[in-house]
C-alpha cells in the first residue's frame, strides 16, 4: 500500500466540510472572558455511507442514543458536535434536544433529519442551552468550507481539557487512483480501554460498503481506541463515527482494496488514539504496553488493563520508578491466568525481573531508572504460558492530573 501522510484533518477527503462556531457555552472561565468555539458542523456535499462505535457504559449520553438510532441504515450526511455540555443524564428533556439539534441541522442544510448524527462532550447532568446553540448551527451552516484551516478549527472547537488538536489524515494509492481518509477527535481525560471520553469523526472519499465499513471500524476501534487508558474512567458520551462519501471514484471491494482501506484507517485512527494518551490530563509521560505469553489474548487484555489502569504503577512511573514489583502486583489481581515463577517485567528491552524476581545489580537499576525517566518508554510483561498478546498506550499519574479535575470547568 502506497499510504502518505497528508494534511486537512476532516477536510483531506474530497467533498467534505466544515465549520465552528462560538455559541457562549465554552468561555475561558465558569462566569466571564471571551467566547470560545464550542460548536462545528461536518457535512458532506453528498450522501455517504457511515458507521459508528460508541461506549460501552449503561448510561449513554442523549446524543448518543440518537446516534445509534439514525445510524441504522448505515446512511449520514452530517455530523453536529457540541463541548461544554454533554447532554448526558438530562432525561426526557435532553433526549428532545438532541433530536432538535439534529432538526436544525437538518434544516440549515437542506437535508433529512436522519441523516445528522449527534455528538455532545462536556458536564454530565445539565441541559443543553439550545437557545444558545441554534443560532450556533445558523452560523456554522453558512460558514462551511474545505480547507485545512476549517478542519483544524473543527478538531479545537471540540476541546474539553485537551491543550492541542488531535487531527491526522493520509493519501492512498491503488493502482492509478488514490482516495483520501482523516479524521479528528478530543480526549484527555476519562481515558480508559472501551473507548475513552472522546468524540471521533473520520471522513473518507472511498466509496465503501456499509457492512464491510461497520465491521472494519469496529475491528480498527479495538486495536486503536480501546487500547489506550489514562484514568481507567469510561465515558457516557465515546463516539467515533466514520463517512465514506465515494467522492474519489475508488471503489473498495476487492480483498487487496479493503485491506488496504482497513490499514488507512488503522493508521489514522493509531495517530489519533496516541495523540489523546499523548495529551493525557496532567501527565508526563506515555508509556507503550505489551503483554505478551498469556494464556489467551483475553487473558492479556485482562493483565494489560490492570496494569495500566494500576493507580500505584502509573505514580510510580511519574516518578521514575520503574517499579516491577508494583506491576507484577497488578498482574496477580488481573484475574487472568498467571504463574508469578515465570513473570518477566523489561523496560525498552531491558530486563527488571526474571522469574518473578528482580534481575539487576545496582547499575542496571540505575539504567532502568533512567528509562522510566523518558518522555516515552516501553514496559513489555511476558507471562509464559501460551501465545496471547494485546498491546496498550497508558500513561503515569500526577498531581496535576488532580488539580485539573478539581474544577468543574475543567471540562
Amino acid at each position: 500500500m502506497n499510504l502518505k501522510r497528508i494534511p486537512g484533518g476532516v477536510n483531506a477527503a474530497r467533498g467534505f466540510l466544515s465549520a465552528t462556531s462560538a455559541c457562549g457555552i465554552k468561555r475561558t472561565s465558569p462566569t466571564k472572558g471571551p467566547l470560545r468555539s464550542d460548536l462545528c458542523l461536518v457535512v458532506s456535499e453528498v450522501p455517504t455511507t457511515a458507521a459508528g462505535v460508541f461506549t460501552t457504559n449503561l448510561v449513554k449520553a442523549a446524543p448518543v442514543i440518537l446516534s445509534r438510532s439514525h445510524l441504522q441504515d448505515g446512511k449520514a450526511r452530517a455530523v453536529i458536535l457540541n463541548s461544554g455540555n454533554a447532554n448526558a443524564c438530562t432525561g426526557t428533556p435532553g433526549h428532545r434536544a438532541a433530536e432538535q439539534m439534529a432538526n436544525a441541522v437538518a434544516v440549515a442544510l437542506g437535508i433529512d433529519a436522519d441523516e445528522v448524527l449527534v455528538c455532545s462532550t462536556g458536564r454530565i447532568g445539565v441541559q443543553i442551552p439550545l437557545a444558545k446553540i441554534f443560532p450556533g448551527i445558523l452560523s456554522a451552516a453558512v460558514s462551511l468550507k474545505a480547507s485545512p484551516a476549517a478542519a483544524t478549527a473543527a478538531a479545537k472547537s471540540i476541546m474539553t481539557s485537551d491543550s492541542v488538536p488531535k487531527q491526522s489524515a493520509c493519501k492512498v494509492k491503488i493502482g492509478a487512483k488514490s482516495f483520501r481518509i482523516g479524521g479528528m477527535a478530543k480526549g484527555a481525560g476519562m481515558i480508559s480501554p472501551n473507548m475513552a471520553t472522546m468524540l471521533c469523526v473520520i471522513t473518507t472519499d472511498a466509496s465503501v460498503p456499509a457492512a464491510f465499513l461497520r465491521k472494519v471500524l469496529g475491528e480498527v476501534t479495538s486495536r486503536t481506541f480501546n487500547c489506550i487508558t489514562v484514568d481507567g474512567d469510561c465515558s457516557t458520551n465515546d463516539t467515533v463515527l466514520t463517512l465514506a462519501n465515494g467522492l474519489s471514484r475508488v471503489a473498495i471491494r476487492t480483498a487487496a482494496e479493503r485491506k488496504a482501506f482497513a490499514e488507512a484507517l488503522h493508521a489514522v485512527c493509531g495517530d489519533l488514539a496516541m495523540a489523546i494518551v499523548a495529551d493525557g490530563e496532567g501527565t508526563s509521560r506515555v508509556i507503550e504496553l505489551t503483554v505478551k505469553g498469556a494464556k489467551s489474548e483475553a487473558d492479556a487484555h485482562k493483565v494489560g488493563r490492570a496494569i495500566a489502569n494500576s493507580q500505584l504503577v502509573k505514580c510510580a512511573w511519574a516518578g521514575s520508578d520503574p517499579n516491577w514489583g508494583r506491576i507484577i502486583d497488578a498482574a496477580g489481581y488481573a484475574g487472568a491466568a498467571l504463574n508469578p515463577d515465570k513473570v518477566e517485567i523489561a523496560y525498552d528491552g531491558i530486563l527488571a525481573a526474571k522469574n518473578g524476581t528482580g534481575c539487576q545489580d545496582a547499575k542496571g537499576e540505575a539504567l532502568l531508572r533512567k528509562i522510566a525517566a523518558k518522555k516515552k518508554f516501553s514496559v513489555t510483561i511476558n507471562l509464559h504460558l501460551g501465545k496471547g498478546e494485546a498491546r496498550l498506550l497508558t500513561t503515569d499519574l500526577t498531581e496535576e492530573y488532580v488539580r485539573l479535575n478539581l474544577s468543574e470547568f475543567s471540562l
